[in-house]
């Protein structure tokens, strides 16, 4: 369903464009060896580079310029044989150099795309523009001393990848999917944590708005630094509908930074959108053009791991999943590699049930991840294999499973310690047929005249008899015998 804002005077649909500034997984910082880890004491990983002393040059980290390359590849971008670092020019007082070295027209990532699966089992491609290099500014810190402001350094010099889309998104929710996606392909290919809480993944939100079936794009407005997906949902609605109010006021939206409040559920303006002109790009003098060859690309494209939509599509193909189910299962490869550890020689639909439905559900009541999980790939696989060699039925299983999350103890000690072996016996099962048949004569009329729905309380009241222990396929066929002739 399109995604839509019902105005005063009709119809407006939202148009959105994301810029991602993700942190490039690195022990040191872009143009200097001092350390790139996060939680350093303030000012403690800071170099004279980064602080800016004169005289000092910057030398380019040849491990995040491959890191680049990397995710390019794994977004089937264009990769630049060619390009060029530019001088950003702004004062701010966390940044030393009063200019950021970053990419203008030149970067080293070309177009590219990514591909989104909806919940609804649809697919959406979001065009990626470009994906360029540049350092980090530090930390200014305004709530610690009345009436100053106090400067952290750590965070200066450490190397980032912006990744711009196109303006394909069209709902607060596509770009919730385009986040969660990219996320998911940078932790893949090991490019970026992607923790948000850190940092170390942040968005800016382009948001414009136009009428339903209007062509162009009217002015759009820049949403700042949003730092959880979830914000960056809320601010794409808020924003919008700010938009349209402004628009069917007779008034015009202004191009500008904006600031997202959460607590307020508001956007407020930051400052008038500066454009490229106003930062004076030129080309770094103290930098060289990188100039990439078909070699050093090749060899970088040779260790890519297998990525999200490839592992979805084989999911689908090797253990017969449903769109759905794999795209839920490759969002992580941790969680991938758990399911296949549990679907190797198994039913994979179940092995995925199992994993996605009763394990998923578990830990997320419990507040686990799944590194934290009491039970193991091997002994979910175990307790699969009770079920489907009849040791125990489905409604056992997942008696034990609780048990196992409540104790880290294995199946099979579970059922044998508590008599919960499936009774296959068909003179026991028998037994408790004729029994509860005797109790209800009037039913077994019923069904015997047409009523076959009453056969599934049949079959609910002799698994109570037998405290869950018989085997439903059983006892539902000797009913029917024993009930219908």
């Amino acid at each position: 369903m399109t995604y839509a804002i019902e105005g005063n005077t009709g119809r407006w649909t939202v148009v959105v464009g994301l810029e991602v500034h993700a942190q490039v997984v690195s022990e040191s910082k872009l143009f200097s060896g001092a350390s790139a880890c996060y939680g350093g004491e303030p000012n403690d990983q800071v170099s004279l580079v980064d602080a800016a002393f004169p005289g000092l040059l910057p030398v380019i980290n040849a491990h995040c310029v491959e890191q680049a390359v990397r995710t390019g590849l794994g977004l089937r971008a264009r990769i630049n044989r060619h390009s060029v670092f530019a001088r950003k020019n702004y004062f701010y007082a966390d940044l030393p150099q009063g200019y950021q070295i970053s990419q203008f027209d030149k970067p080293i990532v070309g177009e590219g795309h990514l591909v989104l699966d909806m919940p609804d089992g649809s697919s959406r491609t979001v065009g990626i523009e470009r994906l360029h290099l540049e350092q980090d500014a530090g930390k200014s810190i305004h709530d610690q001393v009345p009436g100053a402001s106090l400067i952290d350094l750590n965070r200066a010099g450490i190397a980032l990848m912006e990744i711009v889309s196109h303006p394909d998104l069209r709902a607060p929710d596509e770009a919730g999917a385009y986040l969660r996606k990219l996320r998911s392909i940078l932790r893949y290919l090991g490019t970026c944590d992607g923790n948000m809480e850190e940092g170390s993944l942040r968005c800016d939100v382009n948001v414009s708005v136009r009428r339903e079936g209007e062509e162009g794009l009217r002015t759009r407005c820049e949403i700042k630094n949003v730092n959880s997906v979830r914000f960056v949902m809320q601010a794409i609605e808020v924003e919008a509908r700010r938009q349209v109010e402004v628009w069917e006021s007779g008034g015009e939206v202004l191009q500008e930074t904006r600031l997202f409040d959460p607590s307020r559920g508001e956007t407020r303006s930051m400052r008038s959108k500066e454009h490229a002109h106003d930062y004076r790009y030129f080309p770094d003098p103290d930098l060289l053009p990188l100039e990439l060859d078909e070699e050093f690309i090749s060899k970088v494209r040779a260790t890519l791991p297998e990525l999200p939509d490839e592992k979805k599509e084989r999911f689908i193909a090797d253990y017969g999943l449903t769109p759905y189910d794999a795209s839920v299962l490759v969002v992580d490869q941790a969680n991938a590699d758990f399911f296949e550890e549990v679907a190797k020689d198994r039913d994979g639909k179940l092995a995925a049930n199992w994993v996605i439905n009763n394990l998923f559900g578990a830990l997320s009541k419990a507040g686990l991840s799944l590194a934290e999980s009491p039970v193991t790939s091997g002994a979910l696989g175990r307790l699969l294999d009770l079920m489907t060699s009849d040791v125990i039925n489905g409604r056992i299983a997942k008696d034990v499973f609780e048990i196992m999350m409540e104790t880290g103890a294995e199946a099979e000690a579970i059922v044998e310690e508590r008599g919960l072996r499936q009774v296959t016996d068909t003179g026991a099962i028998e037994a408790a047929i004729d029994e509860v048949i005797a109790a209800n004569p009037d039913k077994v009329e019923e069904v015997r005249s047409g009523k076959d729905k009453l056969l599934g309380w049949f079959v609910g009241q002799v698994m109570k008899g037998t405290g869950g222990k018989a085997n439903p396929a059983v006892v539902n066929d000797l009913l029917r015998k024993k009930i219908l002739g």
